[in-house]
């Protein structure tokens, strides 16, 4: 929009599958082999849309770099408004080794119309324009193609800011993986209104069209000086934390092209894991808040419920697709990417 912390992962848990997307006229896909083991693996938190001074942040690249590092997060991705922040810089003073990592990346910023249409491109390897088009979808289809042949990963941001996309935009799109659940900024309606769902509705109304599409939580942070301000885009409100070997670009980029990551507001997993069609999920406790685990399927059906800390589902075969919401008494939430039967 224009405008710590490690966990390590339990020794019997297995990631989460590794699916491809479904062929053609497919409405059931069959699941990839989830991957073996998670020997070697770590959770790495990081945040993938943060705006500098280079566009409409309030912020120099290297004060938004030192709060994402100070604040115990793993990595950070820059994503100015159609301009790529070179990052060697900034790794040079502030990168560590297995601690903390900037990625570059743009937020390739096109419209149709009077709607604003925004897609990030992680780790892209040079500027990438925006593409323009005839229609919602050619517009971020253009944009997504772009960012792929700039060796980037798309993914399509605030779908209800401007009211700008819809479910069925989004079905016609080819070649994307990743898309926002969750948008900290103020504006961009997450929650739906109206005759419009919610971002979490619309999520499981393209899975249920059989289309895989894996869910982000981020900040959108654009005002790192005006903590007092209820309507600045402000960081720490949303993340995700993705399991890979290492703290490098490409391991990370990987690991979330397959869905191996969970987004959260604030709720902590330690365990997430799926194995002999047994998706499980275990939260990290902080002593005080209450948590219940919800697992989702077609249409937006909700499979199962447990209250507590630990939960796990075993799939019949006929969900469709199995998704999961941890919640937290006091509002927080962790979203577990959807694995198929």
């Amino acid at each position: 929009m224009m405008r710590s912390d490690l966990l390590v992962v339990t020794a019997g848990a297995l990631a989460l599958a590794a699916v491809g997307a479904p062929r053609e006229g497919a409405r059931h896909a069959s699941a990839s082999a989830p991957v073996a083991s998670t020997q070697g693996m770590r959770w790495w938190k990081g945040n993938t849309h943060a705006h500098t001074l280079n566009s409409d942040g309030d912020s120099s690249p290297d004060d938004v770099a030192r709060w994402y590092k100070e604040q115990g997060y793993n990595f950070l991705v820059l994503t100015d408004h159609n301009h790529l922040t070179s990052v060697d810089g900034l790794n040079a003073l502030m990168g560590a080794d297995d601690k903390f990592l900037i990625l570059p990346g743009e937020e390739v910023t096109d419209r149709y119309g009077s709607l604003p249409l925004h897609i990030n491109g992680l780790l892209v390897t040079r500027k990438v324009d925006p593409q323009g088009g005839n229609s919602v979808s050619e517009v971020i289809q253009r944009d997504v193609d772009a960012i792929r042949s700039a060796s980037g990963l798309p993914h399509l941001n605030h779908p209800n800011f401007g009211w700008a996309v819809t479910a069925a935009d989004l079905k016609r799109v080819r070649n994307d993986k990743l898309f926002e659940v969750y948008n900290g900024h103020p504006l961009v309606n997450n929650e739906g209104g109206g005759d419009r769902p919610s971002l979490e509705e619309m999520w499981d109304d393209i899975l249920s069209s059989g289309k895989l599409l894996y869910g982000l939580a981020t900040d959108d942070a654009h005002h790192f000086k005006r903590p007092w301000d209820p309507t600045a885009s402000k960081p720490g409100k949303g993340w995700i934390y993705v399991r890979a070997p290492r703290l490098d670009g490409r391991e990370l980029i990987a690991a979330m092209e397959r869905g191996d990551f969970y987004a959260s507001t604030g709720v902590e997993l330690t365990d997430v894991s799926f194995t002999n069609k047994r998706l499980s999920i275990a939260v990290k406790q902080d002593g005080v808040s209450k948590y219940r685990i919800v697992f989702i399927g077609n249409g937006g059906r909700v499979l199962k419920e447990e209250r507590g800390a630990t939960a796990s589902y075993e799939l019949r075969g006929d969900e469709g697709y199995v998704r999961a919401v941890a919640y937290e008494s006091n509002g927080k939430r962790a979203w577990v990417q959807p694995v198929r039967p």
